[in-house]
């Protein structure tokens, strides 16, 4: 004969993973907002970027806007690998198409 199942028990653990997993992207947003040094801003302006950000349908904005994002964490990551890594990774992002973090329609 089977055991029954314990709902409550069962329930009240996936509560918690969902507590956990809710807090860990709170902590991983505000942790990307210092990072990208928007801690600065006003939570006003803070609010309204992010609001005109998540209302804009310009597909090439938003993958201009990507490919920022992700030169913005290769950097930060090459300044934190190890020397040897950093010479790899290096060799990677010069071997694909040239882009200045700076340029590009990506702050708009």
């Amino acid at each position: 004969m089977r055991k029954p199942r314990d709902f409550d028990a069962e329930l009240k653990a996936l509560e918690d993973k969902a507590r956990e997993l809710k807090t860990r992207k709170v902590q991983q947003l505000g942790e990307l907002v210092i990072a990208t040094g928007a801690d600065e801003l006003s939570p006003g302006e803070l609010a309204g970027a992010l609001v005109a950000i998540a209302e804009t349908t310009d597909t090439a904005k938003r993958e201009a806007w990507a490919k920022r994002g992700v030169m913005f964490f290769e950097s930060r990551s090459r300044r934190t690998a190890p020397a040897s890594q950093r010479n790899v990774r290096g060799a990677q992002t010069q071997s694909g198409s040239p882009q200045s973090p700076a340029g590009g329609t990506g702050s708009q």
